[in-house]
């Protein structure tokens, strides 16, 4: 992630800060990667569900790569942006953010492209309204 990248993260308000707890550590002394994918997870549903204007599930995770881990005391903020968003779909870019030493420093932890579809009242794929991708797209 360039610093531009992290400029610009920081104008933003998260979908989702987390402070990590004893219990989500490895035997490293870091967050476990699994407990930092479903804070991700979380927060995309989040942003998938007022794209979408109701309920959707994830349906596929592209590659995520670790850049630095999460210690204990950190606070973690997962910023959310909309990539894309096809008939039945949504692709949300999620950035990991660590916050240290009482803010001071800002880590970026992770980053991936999960990709949602939105379902009706059957658990089956919904059309995405129109007027979702004037709102998130432009």
């Amino acid at each position: 992630m360039s610093k531009n990248d992290l400029d610009a993260l920081r104008k933003l308000q998260p979908v989702l800060r987390v402070a990590p707890q004893p219990r989500d550590l490895n035997n490293n002394g870091h967050i476990f990667g699994g407990w930092v994918l479903s804070q991700m997870d979380i927060a995309g549903g989040i942003m998938a569900a007022r794209v979408a204007q109701g309920s959707t599930a994830t349906v596929a995770i592209e590659a995520m790569e670790f850049i630095a881990p999460i210690l204990t005391r950190d606070l973690i903020s997962v910023y959310a942006r909309v990539e894309r968003i096809g008939r039945t779909s949504v692709a949300i870019r999620l950035d990991v953010i660590a916050s240290r030493n009482l803010g001071e420093e800002w880590v970026p932890v992770t980053s991936g492209l999960f990709t949602f579809v939105a379902l009706d009242d059957d658990h089956q794929p919904r059309v995405i309204p129109e007027s979702s991708k004037t709102k998130y797209l432009s």
